[in-house]
């Protein structure tokens, strides 16, 4: 059954959608009809199926039928994430989505060498919230992650303070293991600062730990940017998911 992020609230168990993009995907490219079947969700604790009543070129509008509780887990899970090179953060972007990250901060750091101008952050902004929307839609997830503005991997770790676990995976000096920290963690909030190439300079680890941040190691190996927060992500995911 296709299913749909749409941004307003029902009214009348009815949903309006007016947007002409998703007016075009449901026309155009899916080929829905009225009386088909899809699956909203709009960031509620709620998801809906819905029939189509109406299509054209102006609104949909869907019925809702049946409405069911949306799955969340136990944890809440921000990455923060050095942007790479190329167009890699659209990947990382996608990936993190379906691993039910609730929220990826895109970040500058001392070695970060990707700079962009005010145009450009705004532009790359709008396409990653774009992927992270079709990413939940494809994943069945029942909301969209909060991707906010580039910011500086100083005043992510000075605005940590409502996190209940902060972790920063690093090169350099004294380090848990990944799965040590974990294993008596529980519920509640997590933030993980993912470095570029270069790792954090000493002086940004140094930082963290003042601020709370636990320096963890993931093994042997030197991940690049999207292999470690997609590692990190994922052992995360299935270690404390109670599904």
């Amino acid at each position: 059954m296709p299913r749909f992020f749409v941004s307003q609230t029902a009214t009348d168990d009815k949903f309006i959608i007016t947007d002409e993009k998703q007016i075009h995907y449901f026309k155009n490219v899916l080929r829905l009809r009225v009386n088909e079947e899809v699956t909203v969700f709009n960031n509620s604790d709620s998801e809906y199926i819905c029939n189509i009543l109406l299509i054209d070129k102006e609104q949909i509008c869907l019925q809702i039928k049946e409405k069911k509780p949306a799955h969340f887990n136990t944890f809440n899970l921000t990455i923060a994430c050095a942007i790479p090179k190329k167009d890699d953060m659209d990947d990382i972007i996608d990936k993190l989505t379906q691993l039910e990250v609730n929220s990826i901060i895109p970040m500058e750091t001392e070695r970060t060498i990707v700079r962009l101008d005010e145009s450009k952050k705004t532009t790359r902004l709008n396409r990653w919230r774009k992927i992270a929307q079709s990413a939940s839609e494809q994943s069945q997830r029942n909301n969209i992650p909060v991707i906010p503005e580039i910011t500086n991997v100083r005043k992510i770790i000075m605005d940590s303070e409502n996190f209940d676990l902060k972790l920063i995976p690093t090169l350099i000096n004294e380090r848990k293991h990944i799965r040590e920290v974990i294993s008596s963690f529980k519920h509640g909030n997590i933030l993980i600062l993912i470095g570029p190439e270069g790792d954090f300079t000493p002086a940004e680890v140094d930082l963290a730990k003042k601020a709370g941040f636990i320096p963890v190691t993931l093994g042997n190996s030197v991940l690049r940017v999207g292999t470690a927060a997609i590692a990190l992500a994922s052992y995360i995911k299935f270690t404390l998911d109670e599904s």
